[in-house]
């Protein structure tokens, strides 16, 4: 199969997969606004602009896929396979933005509470179980994209993934809040803001974890070490092949780009030289994947 078509079908499952997250988030959305606005709950209502920003992330993950999925061209020499990257930390900065947020929300409601001594309605039942639903449905999306994510080797996809799990988390913080005001009287509604303020903090530590590998890819952060021995050890294993140096690593998207250079025998002819940077080529392809970005620079040796 070319890679022209596996990339086809990769985009396709990351599309049928990114489409079923957002039809979720979307009932998601509707349902918790009307729980939380109805049972005048401040965490549910948290707990719903955490759904709108997954709803977000869906979009920009299908638009920044297909783009990087295109195959390269005259002005794109490597592909457009950091927009994958992209998508990533766009997910990431919406994800932190929406926890600054619901904090900073969920502050002033405190401070209304605990300061100015106003004085909050207890949150509905309403409000409960549409977080107890969240919990279920987004923890079941959670493992249904990660899984997906990670057979179709998709950052982005493993970064949708976890956004999913943070709205779960989200709403066990909001279980916990709006229960307890509901469980222990009007003295205690101010659990419910407290339980937005957790949901915010959740998120903010999911979006630095977002942020910080889709930086270090943009930023060209070589390949981890591990992986940078193993193209060693690859490379030592050919027989004409004398010194590997200037060994070059980084990702694109979701492929590598390897560069170095070789010594090999100033004796043998250039034929052979090619033949041999050729075997190597292959096979790093064959560990690495047909579709990563390889150049060998031959030097001779006496």
């Amino acid at each position: 199969m070319s890679d022209i078509l596996v990339d086809k079908q990769r985009e396709r499952n990351i599309f049928k997969v990114t489409i079923v997250g957002a039809i979720v988030n979307f009932l998601l959305i509707v349902y918790k606004f009307v729980a939380g606005i109805l049972g005048h709950s401040a965490a549910m209502i948290a707990d719903a602009m955490h759904s709108v920003s997954d709803f977000i992330t869906d979009i920009v993950v299908i638009v920044c896929v297909r783009i990087a999925n295109k195959p390269k061209d005259r002005e794109h020499s490597y592909g457009h396979g950091k927009f994958e990257t992209l998508a990533t930390l766009i997910i990431g900065f919406v994800l932190l933005l929406v926890g600054l947020g619901i904090g900073w929300s969920s502050i002033g409601i405190i401070w209304d509470v605990v300061i100015e001594g106003k004085q909050l309605r207890s949150p509905g039942m309403i409000a409960l179980v549409a977080a107890f639903v969240s919990v279920i449905s987004k923890e079941v999306l959670y493992w249904y994209t990660a899984i997906w994510g990670r057979k179709l080797k998709s950052p982005v996809v493993v970064a949708n993934a976890w956004h999913h799990r943070s709205d779960a988390w989200s709403s066990v913080a909001s279980i916990l809040g709006i229960g307890g005001a509901i469980l222990l009287g009007n003295k205690w509604t101010i659990l419910d803001p407290l339980a937005a303020l957790v949901v915010s903090i959740f998120i903010m530590k999911i979006a630095f974890g977002q942020i910080k590998p889709a930086v270090d890819e943009l930023m060209e952060r070589s390949l981890p070490e591990e992986v940078e021995n193993e193209i060693l050890k690859i490379v030592a294993g050919f027989s004409k092949v004398g010194q590997l140096h200037n060994l070059h690593t980084r990702r694109i998207g979701t492929r590598y780009a390897i560069e170095f250079h070789v010594r090999m025998p100033g004796n043998i002819t250039l034929s052979e030289a090619h033949q041999a940077v050729t075997e190597i080529e292959i096979k790093l392809k064959e560990v690495y994947g047909a579709a990563t970005h390889v150049v060998i620079h031959m030097e001779p040796y006496k």
